[in-house]
């Protein structure tokens, strides 16, 4: 029997936390502000919302803003899913809201005089709309903190810059596209340097917008970077996640070239990955990942829960049809539902030492939605707590020749079904928030399956 779904709490307000209402006034109020930015974040991880005048902003500063329910029901291409049960024609695509949280509020140096706030997504009585990615991250950080943890987290996304605006590879149909680089540069000084233009000025940007970075660097395909986000309470993480991936393509697009965290753009080229690493600690702000012989017990349990519902929850880290183009053997993407010490062939791989010592979990492209990844990763934990699952030990060696150990879902529709009869996962998220995402999996799928590619073209067209 499947679980019901559980009630979601009142969204925060803003008067909740007055120290960070004082601050989002005062930048609100500066000299050379002109446009309030207020966004949510959509199911593909993306800012929407609307842009306010700084006059009108001013006196509806905190106040909820009116958008349509749609943004989250439609696709890539805003196309309304058909059989949500949250929105749709039959239910006449009314309106909830946006309640900005000033915590998020932050200057954007590369767009002048403006000022940007996330929000939570509500209901008209005010409730966060469960199926919201941001609510549903909400929610399993108060499962988690009723154990008596907190989870520090921390994306590490990979990028490819091409040659060209945006308007340029568009209108050329995206093809023949040019990478902004030659030949593998990962860990490359010199074939980085050529980039550094751009890179400095994402990296100090995003410092002066609040974003910490911890380094950039050259990546294993041509024209391929990765700049690594410093670590962060996991709701701040996944609020930096999705400001500076809408940053980096706009600093990108003001220097006439392209930037895309596409999972996989080329079959001879390797994919972008978006790992994610998450530590335990304690209120009080003590480590809680690390024991006496390595892992705690309870991150122990924690992995091991991750670990057994990968499969189930393959769809929150790759949610898309071109997301598995990465799962193949020897691509620095796993295919194996294992973890290992210091080993990037598994699926968790765990390092560093004392405060430092965490899980990296590499099965994420650069295209997953980090309030989707971070809740699934956490409910998963959670139930590896719950149940004190022992964690078995590490995997050595080469895990894609690992025999016997589940496989990673090698498609969407595999990993659409495994989210589906997840009794584990329902049961944290409710069932009407799975059935919601199974549902807008499987519109994407159908949505893909009734195109012909090129490949089909090039491989029958003659031949058939």
């Amino acid at each position: 029997m499947r679980a019901t779904s559980r009630p979601v709490a009142m969204a925060p307000s803003a008067a909740n936390d007055a120290p960070a209402e004082d601050g989002f006034r005062r930048m609100l109020a500066a000299e050379g502000t002109d446009t309030l930015l207020v966004c949510m974040v959509d199911m593909q991880g993306r800012l929407v919302g609307k842009r306010l005048t700084a006059r009108q902003a001013r006196a509806e500063a905190g106040e909820d803003m009116h958008a349509c329910d749609y943004l989250l029901g439609v696709d890539a291409e805003m196309v309304p899913i058909p059989g949500l049960r949250s929105s749709g024609w039959e239910r006449g695509f009314g309106d909830f809201s946006i309640r900005p949280d000033p915590a998020t509020a932050r200057l954007l140096p590369w767009q002048p005089g403006t000022l940007l706030v996330l929000g939570d997504t509500v209901d008209h009585e005010g409730h966060l709309v469960p199926h919201a990615p941001r609510s549903m991250l909400r929610r399993q950080l108060e499962r988690l903190a009723a154990t008596g943890f907190t989870a520090s987290m921390a994306s590490e996304l990979e990028f490819t810059v091409f040659q060209g605006d945006w308007q340029q590879l568009r209108a050329g149909a995206y093809r023949g596209l040019t990478p902004d680089g030659f030949y593998s540069e990962d860990y490359q000084v010199f074939q980085g340097t050529g980039r550094e233009p751009l890179i400095r000025t994402i990296r100090n940007n995003m410092e002066a917008a609040g974003i910490p970075i911890e380094s950039s660097k050259g990546e294993g395909g041509p024209g391929q970077a990765e700049i690594t986000l410093l670590h962060a309470p996991a709701l701040e993480s996944a609020d930096r996640h999705v400001i500076y991936k809408t940053g980096v393509k706009e600093i990108a697009q003001a220097a006439g070239k392209t930037a895309s965290f596409m999972a996989k753009w080329h079959e001879a080229q390797p994919g972008s990955s978006g790992h994610i690493h998450f530590s335990l600690w304690t209120p009080g702000g003590e480590p809680a990942t690390a024991g006496p012989e390595g892992l705690s017990a309870e991150f122990g349990h924690f992995l091991a829960g991750q670990i057994a519902l990968l499969r189930e929850m393959t769809l929150f880290l790759a949610p898309v049809v071109n997301s598995y183009k990465r799962f193949q053997p020897g691509s620095f993407a796993p295919t194996k539902a294992v973890w290992s010490r210091d080993n990037r062939t598994a699926a968790f791989r765990v390092l560093g030492h004392g405060k430092s010592l965490r899980a990296e979990c590499r099965v994420p492209g650069a295209d997953v939605n980090p309030y989707l990844a971070y809740a699934a990763l956490i409910a998963a934990g959670l139930h590896g707590l719950e149940q004190r699952l022992p964690l078995d030990p590490p995997a050595e060696g080469n895990a894609y020749l690992a025999e016997g150990m589940p496989e990673i879902p090698t498609t969407l529709r595999e990993a659409m079904a495994a989210l589906d009869g997840s009794a584990v996962l329902r049961a944290a998220f409710g069932d009407a928030v799975i059935d919601h995402y199974v549902r807008a999996a499987a519109w994407e799928q159908s949505e893909q399956d009734r195109r012909v590619t090129d490949w089909e073209i090039a491989r029958y067209l003659e031949r058939a």
